[in-house]
């Protein structure tokens, strides 16, 4: 009896897999099974912590951003949400072949251990940020209703002198049956905020879409790829030891400097080595 339950548990898991990389590589007869999304959204909020959350949060932007320029990718910032100081959140577009097949990797919740600027005693503080990365595949597959998107304009907030004060080139979109809502101001140009809070937009939808399709298969979590919800940590970033620990493989590495400044393919490729070790299995 045994024999035959993991016989089914083991079609059942290879039917999923099947089923994951389906909907994210959009593979039919026609496609080919190598292929890799050109662009990946990787967002970053900050979790438990505070203040010092936001700060790993900008922390954790600048290591991606230099990282992204090491390995020649361009990037654009769709939306981002400043705290007291650093970021709650911040997602950015990530041009690059090759971008999703390595970022993919840092999805789940990141853990820091350091004593904070904001700490006057001196005293080692744990606090951490999520990051969640998702392939952007032909506009995410998302079909959108415009007579159900509500479209606002108004004023940017920040940075940008007279253009501020006298244009409204923010943009505003509400999707009237989710009530979701995303605003862009980055760009000076209404036309160009609009299709960046689209893309926004079709990327929160794809999320709760996503998301669905996790909570039927939680029960195989572990085998897929995370979403960036799960509670359970990643890896640590521990200051005071100089050390970032990849949980999933039992790694450690003590060049915690060069690490925050983009310098993470290492860590990436035992990653990558370890998934293929395990596939072969």
């Amino acid at each position: 009896m045994a024999n035959i339950e993991k016989k089914n548990l083991l079609k059942d898991i290879k039917n999923i897999k099947n089923n994951f990389k389906k909907f994210f590589f959009l593979i039919n007869k026609k496609d080919n099974k190598n292929y890799i999304p050109e662009n990946t959204i990787l967002e970053i909020r900050s979790g438990i912590g505070g203040d010092e959350a936001c700060i790993f949060a900008e922390d954790m932007f600048k290591m991606y951003t230099m990282y992204f320029k090491y390995s020649g990718w361009k990037f654009e910032i769709l939306n981002n949400q400043i705290g007291n100081i650093g970021y709650k959140e911040i997602i950015i577009r990530i041009f690059g072949k090759q971008a999703y097949e390595n970022l993919q990797f840092e999805s789940g919740v990141h853990r820091v251990q350091r004593i904070p600027k904001t700490e006057s005693q001196g005293r080692l503080h744990t606090s951490a940020v999520t990051i969640a990365v998702l392939p952007e595949l032909e506009k995410l597959k998302i079909k959108i209703n415009f007579s159900d998107i509500k479209r606002e304009t108004f004023r940017s907030s920040g940075a940008g002198g007279q253009h501020v004060n006298k244009i409204e080139s923010a943009v505003r979109l509400t999707h009237i049956p989710t009530k979701i809502s995303v605003e862009c101001q980055e760009e000076r140009s209404q036309h160009k905020n609009y299709e960046k809070a689209l893309n926004l937009l079709r990327y929160k939808l794809y999320k709760i879409k996503l998301k669905n399709i996790e909570t039927k298969r939680s029960n195989l979590r572990k085998l897929l790829i995370s979403t960036g919800d799960r509670s359970v940590k990643i890896r640590t970033y521990n200051y005071p030891q100089r050390r970032i620990t990849d949980h999933r493989i039992n790694k450690s590495l003590y060049n915690l400097d060069d690490f925050m400044k983009g310098n993470i393919q290492k860590m990436i490729d035992l990653l990558k080595k370890n998934l293929k070790n395990k596939n072969k299995n």
